[in-house]
């Protein structure tokens, strides 16, 4: 696994082209509905950390 180094294993091979293409309809459908949430506004950083206040 590219994310945490486990092992992986091929647990199934689809070869019919019928269903591939349903697989990747589906996904592309879902990806396309999914609500990506815009990231909030940047704001500098509390005035405490600007002007040293606390360590």
């Amino acid at each position: 696994c590219s994310g945490c180094g486990g092992a992986m294993k091929v647990i199934a091979c689809i070869e019919d082209p019928i269903v591939i293409k349903q697989i990747l309809d589906h996904l592309k459908h879902k990806a396309e509905t999914s609500g990506t949430r815009a990231l909030p506004e940047s704001r500098a950083p509390p005035a405490e950390l600007l002007l040293g206040l606390f360590d």
